[in-house]
C-alpha cells in the first residue's frame, strides 16, 4: 500500500499550520517554502481541505490559512480522505461485491488486504494533528527493531 504525495504533503501542510498558526492566518507561500512543497500544489490542496472543512481562509494583508477546528479534534485520516485519497491495500474498488480478477472474481488474499486497509485507516484514525505537533507518535516500530536487534545480540 502506498500514499501519494497528496496525502502525505496535505498532512505536512496542516501539521506545519498547526505549529506556526498562534491563532493568526498562515500564508501558504510560507507553508511551502518551510515543507518544500510547490506553491500551486498546495493551493489545489487547500482548496479541497476548505471544502472539507478543515481549514478556513482569510483574505486581504496578514490573510492566509487556520485551522477550522482544533488541532486535537483534526484527524490525520480527515485530513486525507478530505484531500481524495483512498485508505485502501486492494486493487478493487472499495465495497464493490466484485474482484479485480478479469472475471470479476477476488483473489485468495482479498480480505487480508482489505482488513489491511480498515487497520491503516483505523490508525490514521486515532492519530490528531496535535498529536503529531507535540510529538506524541511514539514510533512503536523503532521500539520494535531495537527489541529485535537486542534479542539478535543476545543470540549471539
Amino acid at each position: 500500500m502506498r500514499l501519494s504525495t497528496k496525502g502525505r504533503y496535505a498532512v505536512m501542510a496542516m501539521v506545519d499550520l498547526a505549529s506556526h498558526s498562534g491563532g493568526k492566518p498562515v500564508a501558504l507561500a510560507d507553508i511551502a517554502d518551510r515543507q518544500e512543497i510547490s506553491l500551486s500544489y498546495l493551493e489545489q490542496l487547500f482548496g479541497k481541505l476548505r471544502k472539507g472543512g478543515l481549514v478556513k481562509s482569510v483574505r486581504g494583508p496578514g490573510g492566509g490559512y487556520l485551522l477550522a477546528r482544533e488541532a486535537g479534534e483534526t484527524r490525520v485520516s480527515d485530513i486525507i480522505m478530505a484531500v481524495d485519497e483512498l485508505i485502501k491495500a486492494t486493487r478493487c474498488t472499495p465495497g464493490s461485491p466484485s474482484g479485480c480478477h478479469l472475471n470479476k472474481s477476488r483473489c485468495m488474499t482479498h480480505d487480508l488486504w482489505e482488513e489491511l486497509g480498515n487497520q491503516i485507516y483505523l490508525y490514521l484514525s486515532s492519530v490528531t494533528v496535535s498529536d503529531i505537533v507535540e510529538r506524541r507518535v511514539l514510533g512503536s516500530s523503532g521500539l520494535i527493531f531495537q527489541e529485535l536487534e537486542q534479542s539478535s545480540v543476545a543470540a549471539r
